[in-house]
């Protein structure tokens, strides 16, 4: 007879605390009133597996141009950021939130308009 137990949750520690994270910064950041950060957006979080820091995509429909002001807001905003991250989530140890400008986005849109400008020729 197999005894094995099954996971209590379908996936691991990390991706749950990342989107737990997310939702946490989302709500906090729609609180915050600084004109710096309208309309910016968190695009994911990453936890890493030791749980002691966590890497915040963001981007903005401006996209590179408001890069630097939004990562300069968002840098000191931190530690009310991470305040709310600690109070709803409830762990031990907080992880130290870093900030950067989520290029994905912008990267899947130059390939685009890369394959969308070449002369494809249909077989004949």
């Amino acid at each position: 007879m197999n005894m094995r137990r099954r996971p209590a949750h379908p996936y691991p520690r990390t991706a749950r605390l990342s989107a737990l994270v997310h939702e946490i910064l989302a709500d906090e950041l729609e609180r915050i009133d600084d004109e710096r950060l309208l309309l910016v957006t968190i695009m994911s979080v990453v936890v890493d597996p030791d749980l002691r820091h966590a890497t915040v995509f963001v981007d903005t429909p401006e996209g590179a141009d408001r890069d630097a002001e939004v990562i300069e807001a968002l840098e000191e905003m931190r530690i009310r950021l991470q305040a709310a991250v600690a109070k709803q989530a409830r762990m031990k140890r907080t992880p130290l939130l870093a900030f950067k400008p989520d290029t994905v986005e912008r990267e899947a849109g130059r390939v685009e308009d890369v394959l969308r400008d070449l002369d494809v020729e249909p077989d004949a």
